[in-house]
């Protein structure tokens, strides 16, 4: 059975192909920021953000790809039930590191299975990650190895690369905070194939 991921996430795919998962990408060209700011208008916490998302993203492709199975994917970092977004520059990259510095939050990462056009799965993850303490200076220079390109795409921290030394502790499933709570994938599928 071959799936779509309606995500531009290399990350994503290669856990898909990883695991075996026949998979076509087909990017759903959501206006993320726009539906977070109509979100965070309506008092939506970071959780319900990512949900969202995964759902828009993931009708959005299945409505046009009728009978086939379509995953949606989010990721999003909560700081005491704070949205941190993905840094639009390297200036607020170093913000958002400096704001993580030597604090715990969370990364939640939730999927969303359509068909047709409908929701038939979601499930979100959350995993609690706590950062060193680390100088401005070191900042830096940790942001000074990761392309400009790579850090607006996938955010300040990549655990798949180089992201695991900035952390004192990692609580929670590697796939998952790389963008895909595989497990519970895993488990609706074979659910599905029955």
């Amino acid at each position: 059975m071959k799936i779509i991921l309606a995500s531009k996430s290399g990350v994503r795919k290669k856990i898909l192909d990883s695991y075996k998962i026949d998979c076509e990408v087909i990017i759903s060209n959501v206006d993320e920021d726009e539906v977070k700011n109509s979100l965070l208008h309506e008092g939506a916490n970071p959780l319900l953000i990512s949900k969202n998302l995964a759902e828009i993203k993931s009708i959005k492709v299945s409505s046009k790809n009728p009978d086939r199975l379509v995953l949606g994917a989010d990721s999003v970092i909560s700081l005491n039930n704070e949205l941190i977004n993905k840094p639009r520059s390297r200036d607020e990259a170093l913000k958002i590191l400096s704001k993580l510095n030597n604090s715990k939050h969370l990364l939640i990462s939730s999927v969303c299975i359509s068909k047709n056009g409908a929701m038939v799965w979601n499930h979100s993850d959350s995993s609690e990650l706590k950062m060193k303490n680390f100088t401005e200076k070191y900042l830096k220079e940790y942001l000074s190895k990761i392309s400009t390109e790579t850090l607006l795409a996938y955010g300040v921290y990549q655990i798949e690369a180089n992201g695991l030394e900035l952390f004192e502790y990692i609580k929670g499933d590697r796939d998952s905070i790389m963008g895909l709570p595989m497990k519970d994938i895993m488990n609706y599928i074979k659910q599905y194939k029955k």
